[in-house]
């Protein structure tokens, strides 16, 4: 019997994303799969009902995607009562929350359900890279957040010089310089715009100077943390983060803020003085945004705001979304990636929690929280040790892809 893969519509007001484009569709058919496609699911990526059943997809109702897929493939954690409706047996992937919502991938446990979150994924394993949804919806964001920058602002990006005078081009500052970061750097770039970029991780001050960007050293001795993320900064630095910050924030006009650390809440880099000290007209613009908080002081998810003081700050949490057929070709290509890598020569479904990839990415399988950080957070004890599978590639792999930084 083939293995079934569904991918549902987004239940989230604001996602207009979908984790299985046609075009994968068809490549998991190739290979022998089952694809179910809830009706609907990629109208809003422009992926019509009819795009994939000429893939050789079945477009069916949500509780047909649900109760008979071996694989479901989601965007975002879904509902209550969707996640109710899984089996014991089957596996769930996406972008699931799994450190911000702990509980949830203990419901799913309790059910015997298989869950694996994108936000665990170890990025600096060099085969982990195809999968890494993190760095490809990051990059999308960073794209998009200059080009919303460039329209919120009310002046040219670009130096002009006309018969009636010469406009200065504007100056942008990007805090956080992971792939969003350098994503948002190259673009601004390309707009005309003078441009600095600064982030705690050492490493990224050659990246950032590849782009033609000027980058800021922090005072914070080393903020890179495992896995090709940053590490949560202390009290103390994220004051003396702050206070530096301070200066080049008044000096510039567009501040785009691109840090997160998984499982924490995001790190507050421009706190309300300096929101309050900025220019009119300055905007931000705070990819970080989020129901926990964001990098910049007020910020809210999906939200404008235009301050007493004529600073605008744009909730840019949800940006790879207003490129929803770009992101989610991208993203369903890391999907097919992982599902490739699940599935075994006799074309079974197999998550080995003892590989070094399947290992981090793997909230919950077979009833059990098998994640170390997951299960840090709920307070369970560690899991007897064993050394994971490793892939013979890694060992040359000294060093992540350069766009694998944290966001």
């Amino acid at each position: 019997m083939s293995i079934v893969v569904s991918a549902l519509k987004e239940e989230q007001p604001h996602e207009k994303r979908v984790a299985i484009d046609p075009d994968v569709a068809k490549r998991l058919i190739k290979s022998g799969m089952k694809v179910l496609i809830e009706k609907g699911a990629g109208v809003a990526s422009y992926y019509n009902d009819d795009s994939y059943k000429k893939a050789g997809a079945e477009v069916v109702d949500r509780k047909t995607a649900l109760s008979q897929a071996n694989i479901v493939a989601v965007i975002n954690l879904p509902s209550d009562e969707t996640l109710k409706a899984l089996k014991s047996g089957q596996v769930i992937l996406g972008l699931l929350s799994s450190l911000i919502k702990p509980d949830k991938m203990k419901q799913l446990a309790d059910q015997k359900v298989s869950a694996l979150s994108f936000e665990l994924l170890p990025r600096t394993i060099s085969r982990a890279q195809t999968m890494d949804v993190l760095s490809s919806q990051s990059s999308v964001a960073g794209y998009k957040a200059a080009l919303v920058a460039s329209d919120t602002y009310s002046k040219y990006f670009p130096m002009m010089i006309t018969a009636a005078g010469t406009v200065k081009p504007a100056k942008v500052l990007v805090l956080g310089t992971g792939v969003a970061g350098l994503q948002a750097i190259g673009t601004a770039k390309r707009l005309g715009a003078i441009i600095s970029g600064y982030d705690v991780r050492p490493a990224s001050k050659g990246e950032v100077e590849s782009l033609g960007a000027n980058f800021l050293t922090s005072s914070v001795s080393n903020g890179a943390g495992s896995g090709g993320y940053a590490r949560a900064l202390t009290p103390e630095e994220t004051a003396a983060q702050q206070k530096e910050l301070a200066g080049f924030i008044a000096d510039n006009d567009i501040i785009i803020t691109t840090a997160q650390v998984p499982g924490h809440k995001p790190p507050l880099m421009v706190p309300q003085a300096s929101v309050d000290n900025a220019k009119p007209g300055t905007v931000f613009i705070d990819l970080a945004a989020s129901d926990l908080g964001g990098n910049v002081a007020g910020s809210k998810p999906d939200e404008t705001i235009v301050t007493d003081n004529q600073v605008t700050v744009v909730g840019g949490n949800n940006l790879a979304s207003e490129l929803s057929n770009s992101a989610s070709q991208l993203y369903a290509k890391n999907v097919q990636a992982v599902i490739n890598a699940m599935v075994d020569k006799d074309g079974n479904l197999n998550i080995d929690p003892k590989d070094d990839v399947f290992s981090g990415l793997t909230a919950t399988t077979n009833g059990e929280i098998i994640n170390a950080r997951l299960r840090d957070a709920l307070k369970l004890a560690p899991l007897p040790k064993d050394e994971p599978a490793k892939d013979e590639t890694d060992e040359k792999a000294e060093q992540p892809a350069k766009s694998k930084g944290a966001e």
